[in-house]
């Protein structure tokens, strides 16, 4: 049987790429992380690492361990907090990562519902995009992530095609990669994982409140080309949807501040872009928000490791988010 803490040391030399780098985030020396790694691989039979440059790169077989690693010690955390809730019944503590337009949304309401029902609960909560919390989870920094993709089918039409993120990046807010949400396409949900849906959350234009396209229920790019714009610094997928419509959008000005954002177009500086959770975050009745057309929804989900629902704390916490996200999807984007 693998010693645990040697499996914490492969699995941070993979992060890092560097024995110097596992040692500082481990608090060991960096002579300890070597002779870890020499005994680990004593006990595996096969080298787990070659020197590359001025670090190393995972064997095969250091590939293979470092993934078990993650899960091993994820389900120590686990157990962790498993046995920590049982001895304490009435305290608890849950880590969360969620995207950013959650984060001035959903999970917000959901930890004041949860302060009113559990006040005794500790909830820590890191903002993140998708592929970092993903990683999180799987090193077990976290024990529920918020996360995101696209419709399935928009995902099939879309296949082949450069994508981009929430702020229309190549990273950010989620798993897909859609021309509305922020994450890298190349992330893949582990199997290994539950995914729990929360909700569904379009793509809107704000506009000042009295813009001609302000009486439409919903807007398409094409009918805005002669605008000018207020985009946030990665904007790829929202670029390429323009030059489908036939345009290069006039940027006025950058911006990845959410509130900066409703603020500049309150003032007419441009038009903005953005996903309905960070809309309905705040309000100015001089800006107003209408759905783009023909632009493909977000899918909203928590993920965790199963076992997880067996702690208190993430049980509760993922019941508020639920609760809090159900009237979401019937909640219009504000006029």
């Amino acid at each position: 049987m693998y010693d645990p803490r040697q499996l914490q040391v492969l699995a941070e030399v993979a992060r890092t790429g560097t024995y110097t780098a596992a040692a500082d985030a481990l608090g060991y020396t960096q002579p300890a992380i070597s002779y870890q790694m020499r005994m680990l691989e004593r006990s595996v039979g096969a080298p787990l690492v070659t020197r590359r440059g001025r670090g190393v790169q995972l064997t095969p077989e250091g590939r293979a361990l470092a993934r078990h690693a993650g899960t091993v010690l994820a389900a120590l955390r686990t157990a962790e907090d498993e046995l920590a809730a049982l001895t304490a019944p009435e305290a608890g503590r849950i880590r969360l990562s969620a995207m950013q337009s959650s984060c001035v949304s959903l999970v917000p309401r959901a930890l004041g519902a949860l302060r009113r029902t559990r006040p005794e609960l500790e909830v820590t909560v890191t903002q993140a995009e998708c592929r970092v919390s993903h990683g999180l989870l799987l090193e077990g920094e976290v024990e529920l992530a918020v996360m995101c993709d696209l419709d399935f089918r928009e995902k099939e039409r879309e296949t082949g095609r450069e994508t981009g993120g929430e702020r229309e990046t190549d990273r950010s807010d989620s798993t897909g990669g859609p021309p509305d949400s922020t994450g890298d396409p190349s992330v893949t949900v582990d199997p290994r994982l539950r995914r729990v849906p929360l909700l569904t959350d379009r793509r809107c234009v704000l506009l000042p409140a009295d813009h001609p396209a302000a009486a439409s229920p919903t807007v398409s790019l094409a009918d805005l080309a002669d605008e000018r714009w207020v985009l946030e610094s990665g904007r790829t997928r929202f670029l390429a949807a323009c030059r489908d419509a036939g345009f290069a959008p006039l940027v006025a000005a950058t911006a990845d501040d959410q509130l900066t954002l409703h603020s500049l177009v309150a003032n007419r500086i441009g038009l903005a872009v953005m996903n309905e959770l960070g809309v309905t975050a705040h309000f100015d009745p001089r800006v107003v928000a209408r759905p783009l057309a023909d632009w493909p929804v977000r899918r909203v989900f928590a993920l965790l490791w199963p076992d997880t629902l067996r702690i208190p704390a993430a049980a509760a916490l993922l019941h508020a988010l639920r609760d809090t996200a159900r009237p979401t999807n019937d909640t219009p984007v504000p006029p």
